[in-house]
C-alpha cells in the first residue's frame, strides 16, 4: 500500500492485507519522509498514532476496525500518561499488548496494530 503514509525506515511495508485482516507495521513518531520527529511522550504517541491512521486510511480503514494493539513505551514512568491518551483514539478497546523499555532510547512511542476488513 502507497500513498501519503510515512515512509518506512528500514525494510519493510507499512501494512500488509491477509485475507480480512490488516497489519500495520510499527509505527514511531516520524515525518511523512520517514524521519524521526522527537518531542514529548504525547507528542510522540500523538504522531505515532496518526501515522498509524493514515496507513489505515489507505486500505479504506479507519481506528474503530482495529481489533489488536501492541504498543511499545520506553519508558515504565508513561504508562499513566499512555492509559490516559489510549481511549481518545480506542474508545471501543481492541485487544491489547503493552511493553516498556524495548525501544532502545531512540524513541519514546510505537506501535502496531491488525485491522479487520471484513463485514
Amino acid at each position: 500500500m502507497t500513498g501519503s503514509a510515512a515512509s518506512p525506515a528500514g525494510v519493510f511495508a507499512p501494512s500488509v492485507r491477509a485475507g480480512d485482516y490488516v497489519f500495520v507495521s510499527g509505527q514511531a513518531a516520524v515525518d511523512e519522509d520517514g524521519r524521526l520527529v522527537p518531542g514529548t511522550f504525547e507528542e510522540e504517541l500523538r504522531r505515532s498514532i496518526d501515522n498509524v491512521r493514515r496507513v489505515l486510511a489507505q486500505a479504506g480503514l479507519t481506528l474503530s476496525d482495529v481489533v489488536k494493539v501492541g504498543a511499545y513505551v520506553e519508558d515504565p514512568a508513561d504508562l499513566p500518561e499512555y492509559n490516559r491518551i489510549y481511549p481518545e483514539y480506542f474508545p471501543h478497546t481492541p485487544a491489547r499488548t503493552t511493553l516498556t523499555s524495548c525501544l532502545g532510547g531512540i524513541v519514546k512511542f510505537e506501535l502496531d496494530v491488525i485491522a479487520y476488513a471484513g463485514d
